[in-house]
């Protein structure tokens, strides 16, 4: 049983690797003793469970997210409990796969029309006026 992404896609947990670090901010006393703040990694490039198209557009959406070895790192410390910060770093992982899924929609082609083309000339002809309207001597050059 893995990490659901998708209806299609789902990460194995062997795929996985959690840290526990020491948080920073709130968390009283507990936030010397106690290590809350989760760190997910999640190996983009060697992952079995994401297709290469997807494992492509996780890696362009991951940014600065991303080691030089196509790890994704994920920090959690935005809870007190390791389990609900846990569980918010694997919720944004399967959020980040999910958007990797789906495929941009690829952009059609289109021809400006009459009326822009009309437009753009008769701007660019009051621009030009404007400037052969500017004076200055003509045997500058």
């Amino acid at each position: 049983m893995g990490l659901r992404c998708t209806p299609q896609i789902e990460i194995d947990e062997a795929e996985i690797e959690e840290s526990f670090v020491r948080a920073s901010g709130p968390g009283g006393q507990n936030v010397n003793k106690l290590s809350t703040a989760v760190q997910l990694r999640f190996d983009v490039r060697r992952s079995r469970s994401l297709p290469d198209a997807v494992a492509v557009r996780l890696m362009r959406l991951a940014g600065r997210r991303l080691t030089g070895e196509g790890v994704l790192v994920i920090s959690a410390q935005r809870f007190r409990t390791q389990e609900r910060n846990r569980a918010d770093a694997r919720e944004r992982l399967a959020a980040m796969v999910a958007e990797a899924a789906v495929p941009p929609t690829p952009r059609r082609a289109t021809r400006p029309t009459l009326a822009s083309k009309k437009r753009r000339l008769d701007e660019k002809s009051r621009r030009s006026s404007v400037k052969r309207l500017r004076g200055g001597s003509s045997d500058e050059g």
